[in-house]
């Protein structure tokens, strides 16, 4: 593991690995989200298919075209993928879609929405902020918690309207620390499609992006491949980490007795 990413705030990173590991209970889940791109209408990366000793070229008529980007909501355990493309990620584009679409997922009743939580239901509640420096207030009079939410550190996420929207809801969100971006899981899955969408293709407009970004998504979900955080060889790693005490000075280490 790299040096920046041991010094994320351990409790955050832990909050957000412990929902990634957490089995169903209750009904919470644990779903991801994330905006991707700008992607332009240019041109895109592909395999190398030139003759040998012949420079790899774009087109003589490269354009910029415009740019995309993609709204993305991610389930782990199921590999589902609910995608946007859009033309702007701005908070008056993604929240709507947002709302929208986490409505979709929780299909909530106008009783859940009224229903007040109790002293048990509260501390589920707050187990997702313990030992943070930085803690939302939580409202006293909340619906059941039914999804654990992974957003990324950014402000717009942090709006006093959209997370009391959230929690009206029944959705906690788990922001990943600065510099940890690499918690969020959504991030894998948009890689994947993009490169399936526009790697060595030739966009011309942004239009066309967003189609192609939004077909191979479609396609993924006939048949999804859930996500697992670490796995097997993760948790080896973890254990062979602890058994080890570093050296100052350099990247030696003695083993722990």
């Amino acid at each position: 593991m790299s040096k920046w990413k041991m010094l994320i705030p351990r409790l955050k990173k832990n909050l957000i690995i412990t929902a990634y590991k957490m089995t169903a209970e209750d009904g919470l889940d644990v779903w991801c989200e994330d905006e991707a791109g700008p992607y332009q209408a240019v041109p895109q990366e592909g395999h190398s298919w030139q003759p040998q000793g012949h420079a790899k070229r774009h087109p003589h008529e490269y354009v910029r075209g415009g740019t995309a980007k993609l709204f993305t909501l991610f389930h782990p355990k199921t590999g589902k993928v609910v995608v946007k493309g859009v033309k702007s990620s701005a908070n008056a584009i993604l929240h709507p879609w947002l709302k929208n679409s986490l409505l979709e997922l929780l299909e909530v009743s106008s009783s859940e929405r009224d229903s007040i939580m109790d002293e048990e239901n509260y501390r589920l509640w707050s187990r997702w902020q313990e030992g943070l420096k930085e803690k939302i207030t939580l409202p006293k009079k909340l619906p059941k918690l039914r999804i654990l939410l992974v957003m990324d550190n950014l402000k717009g996420h942090k709006t006093h309207e959209f997370v009391l929207w959230l929690f009206s809801k029944g959705i906690m969100p788990l922001y990943t620390p600065l510099g940890g971006s690499w918690l969020n899981m959504a991030e894998s899955i948009q890689n994947i499609i993009k490169d399936r969408a526009l790697r060595g293709q030739d966009p011309e407009n942004p239009e066309q992006i967003i189609k192609w970004l939004e077909d191979v998504s479609e396609y993924w979900n006939k048949n999804p491949t859930p996500f697992e955080w670490g796995g097997k060889r993760f948790e080896r790693r973890v254990r062979s980490r602890e058994r080890r005490r570093n050296l100052r000075g350099s990247g030696a280490h003695v083993k722990r007795k």
